[in-house]
Protein backbone atom coordinates (compact mmCIF):
# COMPACT_ATOMS: atom_id res chain seq x y z
CA UNK A 1 0.00 0.00 0.00
CA UNK A 2 1.35 3.43 -0.87
CA UNK A 3 1.43 6.27 1.63
CA UNK A 4 -1.70 7.80 0.09
CA UNK A 5 -3.69 4.56 0.47
CA UNK A 6 -4.86 3.29 3.82
CA UNK A 7 -7.47 1.04 5.32
CA UNK A 8 -10.51 2.98 6.47
CA UNK A 9 -13.19 2.34 9.05
CA UNK A 10 -16.25 4.55 8.68
CA UNK A 11 -18.19 5.64 11.74
CA UNK A 12 -21.76 6.58 10.85
CA UNK A 13 -22.86 9.26 13.31
CA UNK A 14 -26.40 9.09 14.72
CA UNK A 15 -25.93 11.79 17.34
CA UNK A 16 -24.73 9.85 20.36
CA UNK A 17 -22.52 11.38 23.01
CA UNK A 18 -19.72 8.82 22.59
CA UNK A 19 -19.35 8.89 18.80
CA UNK A 20 -16.10 10.88 18.80
CA UNK A 21 -14.69 8.56 21.48
CA UNK A 22 -15.53 5.51 19.35
CA UNK A 23 -13.68 7.02 16.38
CA UNK A 24 -10.72 7.91 18.60
CA UNK A 25 -10.45 4.35 19.92
CA UNK A 26 -10.34 3.02 16.36
CA UNK A 27 -7.58 5.52 15.54
CA UNK A 28 -5.72 4.52 18.72
CA UNK A 29 -5.43 1.05 17.17
CA UNK A 30 -3.62 2.54 14.17
CA UNK A 31 -6.58 2.39 11.80
CA UNK A 32 -7.64 5.42 9.76
CA UNK A 33 -11.18 6.35 10.74
CA UNK A 34 -13.65 8.89 9.42
CA UNK A 35 -16.95 9.94 10.95
CA UNK A 36 -19.71 10.81 8.50
CA UNK A 37 -23.44 11.49 8.96
CA UNK A 38 -25.51 8.37 9.52
CA UNK A 39 -27.77 9.18 6.57
CA UNK A 40 -24.91 9.40 4.04
CA UNK A 41 -25.60 7.97 0.61
CA UNK A 42 -24.28 4.59 -0.48
CA UNK A 43 -22.25 6.41 -3.13
CA UNK A 44 -20.45 8.46 -0.48
CA UNK A 45 -19.84 5.36 1.62
CA UNK A 46 -18.51 3.38 -1.36
CA UNK A 47 -16.22 6.26 -2.33
CA UNK A 48 -14.41 5.89 1.01
CA UNK A 49 -13.74 2.19 0.27
CA UNK A 50 -14.15 1.20 3.94
CA UNK A 51 -12.89 -2.07 5.38
CA UNK A 52 -15.64 -1.86 8.00
CA UNK A 53 -18.46 0.34 9.27
CA UNK A 54 -19.53 1.24 12.79
CA UNK A 55 -23.10 2.41 13.37
CA UNK A 56 -23.00 4.57 16.49
CA UNK A 57 -25.44 5.37 19.23
CA UNK A 58 -27.96 8.14 19.41
CA UNK A 59 -30.93 9.32 21.43
CA UNK A 60 -33.67 8.07 19.09
CA UNK A 61 -35.96 5.07 18.87
CA UNK A 62 -35.89 3.16 15.58
CA UNK A 63 -39.70 3.32 15.63
CA UNK A 64 -39.93 7.11 16.03
CA UNK A 65 -41.18 9.11 13.07
CA UNK A 66 -38.20 10.78 11.41
CA UNK A 67 -35.65 8.65 13.28
CA UNK A 68 -32.27 8.70 11.53
CA UNK A 69 -31.54 5.83 9.18
CA UNK A 70 -28.62 4.58 7.18
CA UNK A 71 -28.98 3.06 3.76
CA UNK A 72 -29.65 -0.69 4.05
CA UNK A 73 -27.27 -1.18 1.10
CA UNK A 74 -24.34 -1.06 3.55
CA UNK A 75 -25.21 -4.65 4.48
CA UNK A 76 -24.57 -5.71 0.88
CA UNK A 77 -21.02 -4.31 0.68
CA UNK A 78 -19.46 -7.53 1.96
CA UNK A 79 -17.66 -5.82 4.86
CA UNK A 80 -18.17 -6.07 8.63
CA UNK A 81 -20.74 -3.74 10.20
CA UNK A 82 -20.76 -3.19 13.97
CA UNK A 83 -23.76 -1.60 15.65
CA UNK A 84 -23.38 0.09 19.03
CA UNK A 85 -26.46 1.12 21.05
CA UNK A 86 -28.88 2.83 18.61
CA UNK A 87 -26.72 1.53 15.75
CA UNK A 88 -27.27 -2.07 16.88
CA UNK A 89 -31.00 -1.48 17.19
CA UNK A 90 -31.08 0.15 13.75
CA UNK A 91 -29.16 -2.74 12.19
CA UNK A 92 -31.56 -5.22 13.76
CA UNK A 93 -34.57 -3.22 12.55
CA UNK A 94 -33.27 -2.77 8.98
CA UNK A 95 -32.49 -6.47 8.70
CA UNK A 96 -36.05 -7.46 9.64
CA UNK A 97 -35.81 -7.88 13.41
CA UNK A 98 -37.77 -6.17 16.13
CA UNK A 99 -36.63 -3.90 18.92
CA UNK A 100 -38.49 -4.12 22.22
CA UNK A 101 -38.14 -1.90 25.27
CA UNK A 102 -36.74 -3.46 28.40
CA UNK A 103 -38.63 -3.48 31.69
CA UNK A 104 -35.96 -1.42 33.40
CA UNK A 105 -33.70 1.11 31.65
CA UNK A 106 -29.97 0.86 32.31
CA UNK A 107 -26.94 2.99 31.94
CA UNK A 108 -23.37 1.91 32.56
CA UNK A 109 -22.36 -1.53 33.75
CA UNK A 110 -24.88 -4.26 34.19
CA UNK A 111 -24.42 -7.98 34.89
CA UNK A 112 -25.03 -10.29 31.93
CA UNK A 113 -26.29 -13.85 32.22
CA UNK A 114 -25.63 -16.21 29.32
CA UNK A 115 -28.09 -19.10 29.02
Amino acid sequence: MSQTQHQTVLVLDFGGQYNQLIARRVRDEGVYCEMIPGGSSIERIRSKNPMGIILTGGPNSVYAEGAPRCTPEIFELGIPVLGICYGMQLMNYLLGGTVNPCEKSEYGRIPVTID
